[in-house]
């Protein structure tokens, strides 16, 4: 079997493309040209898979990779992953995002590949409907990011029922890990009680603490990816644990792991916490909160389970203890 990912080096990318080649997959990563490498995720296994320069919105350079690797399974991983982020850059989103795997199904229609597609649909598709979500719960996204997987979800559904490709689809909720990006919230809370706890830094800065998330770990969840392309019909997963929490439970539960209590007091943009000893750890700042706040997004992966089989295995009090440990003994190992 022989595999092509976008977005291979990012965390999902990494952790697939050891799940692949633990199944003896030959497997094939894109990666953009840029002045230094950002391959630090896969340096581990980068003498065992081939990569090859290319760029989402550059349809010929698409056309011709796939077109030379001939994979048997596309697993497009590559997106401009940040939500807030969507808000200032809302063309390169869409054009990354949504158009990325328009050209990906595109290139397999005409090459006559008849390879197995997998898209990395979004939680944030959801948006604002009512939690919690399954497969038939309709979209209503509130950001460019949300709107732009929206596009490449029924893209692929499309394609799925018009060339009859095999197109599936996991609309996945948060997944995290030690290598998730440093700007997302979960990574942002777990290195600054990692530098607090080293004495480097004071406290962390953080937007709304309300908003309840369904957190899992990216090995469970590119697990599930892999096994939606094994299956003998394509179709649609909720990939999801099922469980909720606040931002400040992540907060409590992310400060304990280094032994600090975290309490709260204040409100609205006053709010803070402090640990056990009274000094401030926690504060509001407004940059932080997203012009269209998601309030909720839980998910119900009740056809994972039925058809799949699949169950997340790590708890979310595992998957915030690696993260924090990760990063605790990052910075001693640098020192």
């Amino acid at each position: 079997m022989k595999a092509f990912i976008t977005g291979i080096t990012g965390q999902d990318g990494s952790y697939l493309a050891e799940l692949l080649l633990d199944k003896g997959y030959e497997v094939h990563g894109m990666i953009r040209r840029s002045s230094s490498f950002n391959t630090k995720r896969i340096d581990h296994i980068f003498d065992r898979i081939t990569l090859h320069y290319g760029d989402m919105t550059d349809g010929p350079s698409l056309l011709n990779l796939i077109s030379t690797i001939r994979p048997t399974e596309i697993y497009n991983l590559a997106a401009q992953s940040h939500v807030m982020v969507s808000f200032a850059n809302p063309e390169y989103t869409t054009q990354t995002n949504a158009l990325g795997i328009l050209k990906i199904l595109e290139a397999n229609r005409i090459l006559g590949l008849n390879a197995r597609v997998y898209q990395a649909s979004s939680s944030e598709m959801f948006g604002s409907a009512p939690s919690p979500q399954l497969e038939i719960t309709p979209f209503h996204p509130c950001s460019p990011y949300g709107t732009a997987k929206l596009y490449a979800h029924w893209i692929c559904k499309n394609y799925r029922a018009s060339y009859n490709m095999f197109v599936s689809t996991g609309i996945l909720f948060n997944h995290e890990s030690p290598r998730r990006g440093e700007t997302f919230v979960t990574r942002k809370v777990s290195k600054a009680v990692a530098n607090i706890w080293h004495r480097k830094q004071e406290f962390v800065t953080l937007g709304n603490l309300n908003a309840l998330r369904d957190w899992g770990h990216a090995k469970d969840y590119v697990r599930a990816m892999w096994m939606m392309l094994q299956q003998d019909k394509p179709d649609d997963y909720i990939i999801a644990t099922g469980e909720t929490h606040r931002i400040r439970s992540l907060v409590e539960v992310a400060f304990n792991c280094a032994n600090m209590r975290i309490t709260w007091s204040g409100e609205g943009l006053d709010e803070v916490g402090t640990d056990q000893h009274g000094v401030v750890r926690v504060r509001i700042d407004p940059r932080y909160i997203r012009p269209n706040e998601v309030d909720i997004l839980c998910g119900r992966p009740l056809k994972a389970g039925h058809k799949l089989n699949w169950q997340p295995e790590i708890s979310f009090g595992s998957l915030i203890y690696d993260m924090v440990m990760y990063d605790i003994n990052e910075i001693s190992s640098s020192k």
